[in-house]
């Protein structure tokens, strides 16, 4: 598909998560309060989301809507995170947009919420289905791990077809490691399994050599990439990594240790950030996924703002009445810089 179609996938899809404006006026519909509790700030794709997230609801502002926007930032501790919440709520939030540290521990917020009426929208990390059944005004928005994973592993098998010199010893296999997420993660686990049960479905012969847990983080990944590249010298051919920021941090491992060229493996991450998408042009990065980050803001200001004014939900398309999944989409040089000028949106 080319870059056009997907820039104008993207750009109906945000325009029409705009389009429906709040018109009843209940009780103080206009003033819209949104608490934004982050698990951890140094996520690089969360901050990213969360920036979208502000200019979305500025976007409202102009229909006479107020909407004030306060984010807490967790640095990983669920405890200091229910905490946040508590305080957001005390503060006056009346809707709450929740990116959990522990998607399997929100009851305490759950609690916090409910007791006090405010609407909740969990996003990125998805909460396990029992929980989500706690109350009837709990939502999620984020995307398909699952579909992630395949995606980078089509991505990977398209460029291993294509190009001979990625298996570089020619012994008809590819030697390849990864960079996880977090351990016991399900995102990690799922992007993981499914990039390369894709990759051997596509009829690519993998041998692994090893793995990291870099916990999403760049400067993590170049440390568990350099005693990779240490054990292994120049065996590797292909780093599939959970994320973009590790993909990067890959990459810097080898920077660092001055491997270049035709010495290299080939690196794919997911989520499209910035940096990702600059590194996708640059050549260094050989294929992302994009998670659209500027749907997923622009699905979540919406419901928002039509649970504090009690106007616009039938409008919103659910999945089992809670959740809404925006999609993927492949990212190579051909399209990344459509992607890179309209990831604002």
């Amino acid at each position: 598909m080319k870059a056009k179609k997907y820039t104008a996938g993207m750009l109906v899809l945000s325009g029409a998560l705009l389009l429906a404006a709040c018109g009843k006026q209940p009780a103080a519909p206009d003033k819209v309060y949104v608490g934004v509790a982050s698990y951890d700030g140094g996520d690089v794709f969360i901050g990213e989301l969360i920036d979208c997230l502000k200019e979305q609801l500025n976007g409202f502002s102009g229909d006479g809507m107020e909407t004030t926007v306060t984010v807490r930032d967790a640095a990983g501790s669920q405890r200091t995170q229910n905490d946040q919440v508590k305080a957001l709520i005390d503060e006056g939030s009346n809707v709450l947009c929740i990116n959990l540290v522990d998607r399997a521990d929100p009851s305490e917020i759950i609690d916090l919420a409910r007791e006090n009426d405010v609407p909740v929208i969990f996003f990125n990390r998805e909460p396990v289905a029992e929980d989500m059944m706690q109350w009837e005004k709990l939502y999620y928005v984020g995307a398909d791990a699952k579909q992630s994973g395949v995606m980078q592993g089509e991505l990977a098998a398209e460029l291993i077809h294509s190009d001979s010199r990625v298996d570089r010893n020619r012994d008809g296999k590819i030697q390849y490691v990864v960079l996880e997420g977090e351990p016991g993660h399900q995102d990690s686990i799922i992007r993981t399994e499914n990039a390369v049960d894709t990759l051997k479905n596509n009829g690519i012969e993998l041998e692994k050599l090893s793995y990291g847990i870099a916990n999403w983080n760049r400067a993590q990944a170049q440390n568990r990439m350099m005693q990779m590249i240490g054990q292994h010298s120049n065996e590797i051919e292909l780093v599939l990594a959970n994320n973009d920021d590790m993909a990067l941090g890959a990459i810097d491992a080898y920077a660092k240790l001055n491997i270049t060229g035709s010495a290299l493996p080939v690196f794919f991450g997911i989520d499209g950030t910035d940096a990702g998408l600059k590194a996708v042009l640059e050549s260094k990065l050989s294929g992302t996924v994009y998670n659209d980050k500027g749907g997923q803001a622009a699905a979540m200001a919406k419901l928002a703002v039509s649970l504090v004014s009690g106007e616009g939900l039938e409008e919103i398309e659910f999945e089992n009445g809670k959740y809404i999944y925006l999609p993927y989409y492949k990212v190579t040089m051909d399209n990344a810089e459509a992607f890179l000028n309209n990831s604002g949106n």
